[in-house]
């Protein structure tokens, strides 16, 4: 979805008219056309009916609008939310990440410092717990985390999910397929991080197991991923599960993401004291 789409989707449902539409943004009638339906597309459901003669909202199309209204007034105050954080504390912006995390915080933090250069980051390393017991006692300013988050006094907002992929042996009989079925890692040893380590991953896929009817016999802790992927290719008969996919750039194995798909949400945490103006700013920045 683009902030795009969502301009002119507000545009049209604020006009009930494609045309009118259209001269308010100052581009020509199919663009706005074109991108209301990519948009209904993506979401898969119909915002607005169309007929020769007018253009009314759905129901659907009414509940969206509220919350497109709220994003793109979001997106108009990241210049001044970036001016508040620089203002504040000496121009320090506190923020809590976790591994795996770094090309998310560096867009991110790059968004903000278009507009505020001078802006310093401090990052702030640690679990899901600690970083929401951080940002609720003031210690840390925001904090980016995956996996399931429950903190009282702090606000949670998914912003991203990440698919899993399971890594096998390239001769593997199911190493061929676009996806592999779950049921797979009943069939070799299972080696996952430790929970302590990324509890979010360690605990997706079990859970996905325990959905699909099986019970996995877990292998080694993982502590490189490395090298658990060239053993992997080396012919351990193992499978181990990563976040996202890179590609199958290690000899040997093949990385296919699984069937039925296994996601695991990320998500920003910041204190509820920050405002909505605030929170719709960094929820652009980050996401």
């Amino acid at each position: 979805m683009e902030i795009r789409q969502l301009r002119y989707f507000v545009a049209v449902a604020e006009e009930l008219h494609f045309g009118r539409a259209a001269e308010r943004l100052a581009v020509v009638q199919p663009a706005v056309s074109q991108q209301v339906g990519r948009l209904e597309r993506e979401l898969g459901v119909r915002l607005l009916a169309r007929s020769s003669r007018r253009v009314v909202l759905t129901g659907d199309g009414e509940r969206l609008l509220v919350e497109a209204r709220s994003v793109l007034a979001a997106v108009d105050r990241v210049r001044a939310v970036a001016g508040e954080l620089a203002a504040g504390r000496a121009g320090t912006l506190r923020l809590g990440t976790s591994p795996g995390l770094g090309e998310r915080v560096r867009r991110g933090v790059a968004r903000i410092r278009e507009h505020t250069p001078e802006l310093t980051v401090v990052l702030v390393d640690g679990p899901a717990e600690a970083h929401a017991a951080g940002v609720r006692a003031g210690e840390i300013d925001i904090a980016l985390v995956r996996g399931p988050v429950r903190a009282q006094g702090v606000q949670v907002v998914e912003l991203w999910r990440d698919p899993l992929h399971v890594v096998l042996s390239a001769d593997h009989h199911d190493a061929g397929r676009q996806a592999v079925p779950i049921a797979v890692l009943s069939e070799l040893v299972l080696r996952l991080p430790e929970r302590s380590t990324d509890a979010a991953l360690h605990d997706a896929v079990l859970a996905a197991c325990r959905l699909a009817g099986i019970a996995p016999r877990l292998g080694r802790p993982v502590r490189s991923v490395e090298d658990a992927v060239v053993e992997i290719g080396l012919g351990d008969r193992a499978a181990t599960v990563v976040l996202g996919c890179a590609g199958d750039v290690t000899p040997g194995v093949v990385v296919r993401p699984l069937d039925p798909p296994v996601e695991v949400p990320g998500h920003l945490l910041v204190a509820r004291s920050g405002g909505q103006d605030c929170l719709g700013a960094l929820v652009s920045a980050f996401a």
